[in-house]
């Protein structure tokens, strides 16, 4: 009697959502069981990494995943083939090939398939596509592991005894940390340069018309202070002006390309308020599958760690059709729209975006949590707007001269076809300093030659601001255009240096906290190259190669860690070790009569109790700043937010609620009575005025601190 032949076919995933997506498409023929991520990986409690032969790594089932190895082996016995259906990245292609290890695969056998998006007729196209896993990606992962595990656990350990538990450095986190510490560095040694505009209202044959200051007797004007401008203003009010020329033209704005990981992360960030990580947490719930009412479940849009802008024939053609019924042939360019990636851009995906372009957002909205459908709706539009034509701008520039050498211009503009922003507009991070030349509203029925007449004129006062902090979003761009890590690892990057102290964010800013200064600085001086931007993205480029089979990954770490090693020896010896002793302050525990001590943590100085653990009291420390509170005249005390940062704020709190980021000095404002903060700069303390509308700058009282 024959025994009965297996009656299914196994698929390996890894996430459970995912698997009941697929599940539902491929039928009873077939088995999803998921992996939960990762099934092995470096041990936690050692290096796991042998640096005398060759630097292989040494890997462990990871803490939790034996019963998911034992269920996908019972399942495995019984199967009549296997396929490895991880992400298409590399680190969905490093857990294939951890799989095939376990499960006794040959990796070079037909046994990996992969799809960049998850709907019906991909899943079942690839599925009958199978191929042998990449191992070029495979050494690309394991080369980016290892060497992030050697950084992480040698410095680190150093860290632990040189200055405080607990502390740690990565290859990607420590150069992240970098920038935002040297950002904070350039705004606090900032100097504002003072300029003005001088703009006046023109009346020309009847029209009235708003004009800037372009030019004195043929040389462009800039206006450095009151008195220039004053000068200024007295020459346009000799008056003699007429229309010199009045120029039409057009002007096209581009839709801006698909969405990458990392446009997406950005734009989530500027247009929704998410963080990085919950984006990607959103985007993977989207990719993965949704219950979609009357549908089943739907991968809603395609994989979402990617780097390139190209798409698909297929779906460039079904959003044009879209396009053309929805808002006419108009709006349809004459080609397809290409877009063309970064130059690092790995192009292995296409961009993000919907499966179904006929699955409009609103038609689906009941089916989907809020931020699900906002981020589907992000982007769904992003998408139908990159293949739609360019908006068409009417644009008018006037030009008003003197006889007296008086040059002053006009400039406006109209909608004359919106073409893609009819649908979507990409925000931008930072508001430039300077308006516009263009500015919309009217353009004017005037003709050459017709005379004008001044009728006011404005000075206004302006400085240059010194460079904003770094959002999430603007951080990732700025980790992307340096060449710092890749799509799958900006969120986990920022997660990281925010869990650990070194960064906080407030209202969306990134501020360094006193760790992280402090642990950037010893990273500088003996772990330069660890901390350089030009040397971690020469890393992220040859891991690339590995990728592209150009390099060997064991090279590409042995390259690396001989110049480490001998790092490493000379910041052990000069490393001097930091005794953070406890300063007794002058304050009584109040719940065990012990005297508080000084203690370094995350944020700063606190006070703690020195009987810890049986005492686990602690207290901000209260700093007087010899300035009366603006509102009730008490006394202003330094304090400490939540997340670390110094701000100032009244001892009678919340009877008062005064508070200010910035810190109060007794002064008050010569011009409009305000108090006034205190700003550092190179050319000495100033005092400036904390009325918007009014920003006066007086040099502070050697005094003041």
């Amino acid at each position: 009697m024959s025994s009965q032949k297996p009656a299914y076919k196994l698929v390996i995933v890894e996430s459970p959502a995912k698997a009941r997506t697929i599940s539902k498409f491929l039928g009873k023929t077939y088995k999803v069981e998921a992996s939960n991520g990762h099934v092995r990986d470096l041990p936690k409690s050692q290096l796991g990494v042998d640096v005398e032969h060759g630097f292989e790594p040494k890997y462990i089932t990871i803490r939790g995943r034996g019963e998911v190895l034992d269920r996908i082996r019972k399942e495995a016995k019984g199967a009549k083939s296997i396929v490895l259906a991880t992400d298409p990245d590399r680190e969905g292609e490093a857990i294939s090939w951890h799989l095939a290890t376990v499960l006794g695969i040959d990796p070079q056998s037909a046994c990996r398939v992969e799809f960049n998006e998850i709907t019906e007729k991909t899943v079942k196209s690839a599925i009958r596509q199978p191929r042998p896993v990449n191992m070029q990606l495979v050494a690309a992962q394991q080369a980016r592991r290892v060497l992030d595990r050697l950084v992480g656990y040698k410095i680190s350990p150093l860290l632990w005894v040189k200055i405080k538990k607990g502390l740690s450095a990565g290859r990607v986190q420590s150069v992240a940390t970098r920038m935002i510490v040297d950002r904070e560095q350039e705004i606090e040694q900032f100097e504002p340069e003072e300029y003005w505009y001088v703009e006046a209202d023109v009346d020309a044959g009847g029209k009235r018309l708003r004009a800037k200051l372009q030019a004195l007797d043929g040389e462009r004007v800039q206006i450095a202070n009151e008195m220039q401008a004053e000068a200024a203003k007295a020459r346009i009010q000799q008056g003699g002006f007429t229309i010199r020329s009045v120029k039409r033209g057009e002007r096209h704005k581009h839709p801006a390309p698909p969405f990458t990981t990392s446009n997406l992360q950005q734009e989530a960030s500027r247009k929704l308020g998410f963080t990085t990580a919950k984006t990607m947490q959103i985007a993977q719930q989207l990719y993965e599958g949704v219950d979609i009412e009357g549908r089943g479940t739907l991968g809603l849009i395609s994989y979402i760690r990617t780097d390139s802008v190209r798409l698909s024939e297929e779906a460039v053609s079904g959003v044009r059709e879209m396009i053309a019924a929805r808002y006419g042939a108009e709006f349809v360019p004459e080609k397809p729209v290409v877009y063309k990636g970064r130059k690092s851009a790995q192009d292995a995906h296409e961009a993000i975006r919907p499966t179904n372009i006929d699955l409009r957002p609103e038609d689906i909205k009941a089916s989907l949590s809020r931020d699900q459908y906002n981020l589907y709706r992000l982007v769904y539009l992003r998408f139908a707007a990159c293949q739609m034509a360019d908006a068409v701008y009417e644009t008018q520039q006037i030009e008003i001269a003197s006889d007296k050498g008086v040059l002053m211009r006009s400039s406006a503009e109209r909608v004359r076809f919106a073409g893609f922003t009819a649908v979507y507009e990409e925000s931008l991070d930072e508001t430039p300093e300077q308006a516009p030349e263009q500015t919309p509203g009217a353009l004017l029925d005037v003709t050459e030659g017709t005379p004008a007449t001044v009728l006011q004129t404005e000075g206004t006062q302006h400085f240059t601001q010194a460079p904003p902090r770094y959002t999430e979003a603007s951080l990732v761009r700025a980790l992307e255009e340096k060449g710092i890590g890749r799509p799958s690892t900006y969120a986990p990057t920022i997660s990281t240096i925010l869990a650990r102290g070194y960064v906080m964010r407030e209202k969306k800013q990134l501020y360094p906290t006193e760790l992280g200064i402090m642990i950037t600085d010893m990273m500088k001086e003996y772990f330069s190259d660890i901390v350089d931007i030009a040397f971690t993205a020469g890393m992220e480029e040859s891991l690339d190669e590995v990728e592209e089979g150009k390099e060997d990954w064991h090279d590409v770490v042995a390259n690396f860690y001989g110049p480490f090693e001998q790092t490493l020896e000379n910041a052990e010896s000069k490393i001097e070790k930091v005794e953070i002793k406890d300063e007794v302050s002058d304050v009584v525990c109040d719940k065990c009569g012990a005297m508080m001590v000084y203690k370094l943590g995350r944020f700063g100085r606190f006070l703690a109790c020195p009987n810890f653990p049986e005492c686990r009291n602690t207290k901000a420390i209260q700093v007087e700043i010899g300035a009366p509170c603006p509102k009730c005249g008490a006394k202003l005390l330094q304090k400490t937010s939540r997340k670390g940062r110094k701000f100032y704020g009244c001892e009678r709190y919340p009877e008062c609620d005064f508070v200010s980021w910035e810190m109060p000095v007794r002064e008050k404002c010569p011009n409009c009575g305000s108090y006034m903060t205190l700003s550092h700069t190179k050319k000495g303390d100033f005092c400036v005025c904390a009325n918007e509308q009014c920003k006066t700058r007086i040099p502070a009282p050697e005094s003041e601190e």
